[in-house]
């Protein structure tokens, strides 16, 4: 079973493992550049997905019911309430996650070769979604 990390480990990554646990978050969004770096392939829907803490243990096990590929400038409401965090407002969600990802910019710059790369409305950002099973 892949593993699932959210955020990186640390109080972010608990966070959100919580709201994953009371059913509060059952969406995240991720760069689609990281994955094409990585090269690891998008998650499938039916899949299962064992989330780990920061200390790397199992704490519960996710199954992919959609999995969509947007440009950042097209995630949604129903996106950003879903993803448990309490934002109100498209706005607050963008505001978060370009901070979030604008804190390894500077790595994906060098690893894309492109010292100016930066997120942009067409950046391209995959929208997972997801149940709580175990």
């Amino acid at each position: 079973m892949k593993i699932v990390e959210f955020a990186f480990p640390g109080p972010l990554r608990e966070r959100l493992i919580a709201a994953i646990l009371t059913g509060e978050k059952t969406a995240t969004t991720a760069l689609l550049l990281d994955y094409e770096l990585d090269g690891e392939q998008l998650p499938r829907v039916g899949e299962p997905g064992s989330v780990v803490d920061s200390d790397g243990r199992p704490v519960a096990v996710i199954e992919y019911t959609e999995v969509t590929v947007v440009a950042l400038g097209e995630v949604d409401l129903d996106t950003a309430l879903d993803e448990g965090e309490g934002f109100a407002s498209v706005a607050e969600w963008r505001v978060a996650h370009e901070e979030f990802w604008n804190g390894y910019i500077e790595e994906l710059r060098e690893r894309v070769g492109d010292p100016c790369w930066r997120l942009t409305d067409e950046t391209p950002v995959i929208v997972h979604r997801f149940r709580l099973i175990g």
